[in-house]
C-alpha cells in the first residue's frame, strides 16, 4: 500500500477500531477504571490516568501525523511542556529562546528559580549566542519556530545537528504550524510539543496538549512521568480533539489562504510599520522557512505606526476579529501580546524579545477571506 497522506491519517485515525459493535467512529470511553480478568490479571487498561482507549487513539493519530514513535496526550499545552521538563535534573542545563510564548517563559524561569534545572535564555537567531549555549552542553534545547509572537525562524536541521554533536535533546513547540506545515522530528528533533487547544482541536472548545517523541524509549519514559505526575488528558477532551483533527488539513489550507490575503493588505498599508510573517521575502527567515516548512502558517503579527492609543482605536474598529488570547480556532482573533499572551514577561524581558506596545497579533480564522480583508482595511483606514 502506498504511503498515507496527512489528510488520510487525520481523517482515518481510529476509524473502524470498535470491536464490540463495529461503530465506524470510535466510541468515547468515559470509565475511570477497568475490571481485572481475575487476581493479578490486568487487561490493557486499569485506570484512566494511566491509559484510556479514546486518549490512545488521539495520541497514536498525532504520532503518525508527526512521524513519531510515541504520542502522549496531556490535560493542557502547558502540561505537555512541563512533561518534557521532567527529563531534567537540578544540574542539567535548559536552553530556551528569549522570544518564546509567555506562558512557556514563565514556566521555565520559575522552575529554574526553584532549582529544578539550570536555564539559559538566548536569542536563537544570533548564531554566536546559539553556538555558545550549545557548547555549554545543555541536556535540552527548546525551540519555537516560528516564534510567538514575532514569527522568527531558526534552522531546525542545523540546531539539531549541533545539539546531537553535544549529546543534547531538542524539543520543538510546533503549535503554530502543526504537522501539516512542519514536521520537526523529520528534521532531527527528539520531541514535538503541541498546545492541542489550538489548531489541533481547532474549535476553541477544548484545553489539551500533546507530546510526540522520535523514539519509543523516550516516549515510554515520558509516558511514565505523565502518569506519575497526573497530567494526562481526559477522555471527553480527547474525543473532541480527535474530531477536530479530522478536518485539520482543509482547515489549515483555508487558514493560510486567508492569512496570505491579510499579509498582502498589511504589508502595503500606510498605518502599518512592520509586518511579521515568514511568507514575505523581506522576512529574515523566509528562505529557511521555505526549506523546512510546508506552508507559512496563519499566525501573523504587525506593528502600528501610531502610539498605544491607536491600538485601542484599531481593536474597537474591527468587526470580524474577537479580542482574545489563544489561537488556531475557526474564528479570527486579535491579540495585544504585551498585555495578553506575554504579560507574564516583565517589561525588560519584553523589550529584549522585541515585543513593543504597538505590536498586534492575528490568529486568522476560516471566515470568508475577502470579508476579513475588508474588515481589517476599514479598521486601518480609520487610523490615517
Amino acid at each position: 500500500m502506498s504511503k498515507k497522506t496527512l489528510a488520510t491519517i487525520a481523517v482515518r485515525g481510529g476509524i473502524e477500531s470498535d470491536k464490540n459493535y463495529a461503530a465506524v467512529v470510535p466510541p468515547i470511553y468515559l470509565s475511570s477504571t477497568y475490571a481485572f480478568a481475575g487476581f493479578d490479571k490486568k487487561g490493557p487498561y486499569d485506570y484512566s490516568r494511566c491509559g484510556n482507549p479514546t486518549r490512545d487513539i488521539l495520541a497514536e493519530t498525532l504520532a503518525e501525523l508527526e512521524q513519531g514513535e510515541h504520542g502522549i496526550v496531556t490535560a493542557t499545552g502547558t502540561a505537555a511542556i512541563n512533561l518534557a521538563l521532567q527529563l531534567l535534573s537540578p544540574d542539567d542545563l535548559l536552553v530556551v529562546p528569549h522570544d518564546c510564548y509567555g506562558g512557556s517563559y514563565r514556566l521555565f524561569v520559575n522552575l529554574a528559580d526553584k532549582g529544578n534545572f539550570k536555564l539559559k535564555v538566548i536569542n536563537m537567531t544570533n548564531q554566536a549566542e546559539l553556538d555558545a549555549a550549545i557548547a555549554a552542553k545543555p541536556k535540552l534545547i527548546w525551540v519555537e519556530t516560528p516564534s510567538n509572537p514575532l514569527l522568527r525562524i531558526v534552522d531546525l536541521k542545523k540546531i539539531c545537528a549541533q545539539a546531537k554533536a553535544q549529546g543534547a535533546l531538542v524539543a520543538v513547540d510546533n503549535t503554530f504550524l502543526t504537522p501539516v506545515c512542519q514536521q520537526p522530528l523529520t528534521l532531527g528533533a527528539d520531541i514535538v510539543v503541541h498546545s492541542a487547544t489550538k489548531y489541533i482541536n481547532g474549535h476553541s472548545d477544548v484545553v489539551s496538549g500533546a507530546l510526540i517523541t522520535k523514539t519509543k524509549e523516550l516516549g515510554e519514559e515520558l509516558a511514565w512521568w505523565a502518569n506519575c505526575i497526573g497530567i494526562t488528558g481526559g477522555a471527553f477532551d480527547s474525543y473532541l480533539t480527535l474530531r477536530g483533527v479530522r478536518t485539520l488539513v482543509p482547515r489549515m489550507r483555508q487558514h493560510q489562504e486567508n492569512a496570505n490575503k491579510l499579509v498582502a493588505l498589511l504589508d502595503g498599508h500606510a498605518a502599518v510599520d512592520t509586518v511579521y510573517h515568514p511568507s514575505l521575502p523581506s522576512h529574515p527567515g523566509h528562505e529557511i522557512a521555505k526549506e523546512q516548512q510546508h506552508g507559512f502558517g496563519a499566525m501573523l503579527s504587525f506593528e502600528l505606526k501610531g502610539g498605544v492609543e491607536q491600538v485601542t482605536q484599531f481593536i474597537d474598529a474591527l468587526e470580524h476579529f474577537s479580542l482574545a488570547e489563544s489561537l488556531g480556532g475557526t474564528e479570527s482573533l486579535v491579540c495585544h501580546p504585551s498585555t495578553m499572551t506575554h504579560a507574564a514577561m516583565d517589561a525588560e524581558a519584553q523589550a529584549k524579545a522585541g515585543i513593543s506596545q504597538t505590536l498586534m497579533r492575528f490568529s486568522v480564522g476560516i471566515e470568508d477571506g475577502d470579508e476579513l480583508v475588508e474588515d481589517v482595511k476599514q479598521a486601518l483606514d480609520s487610523l490615517v
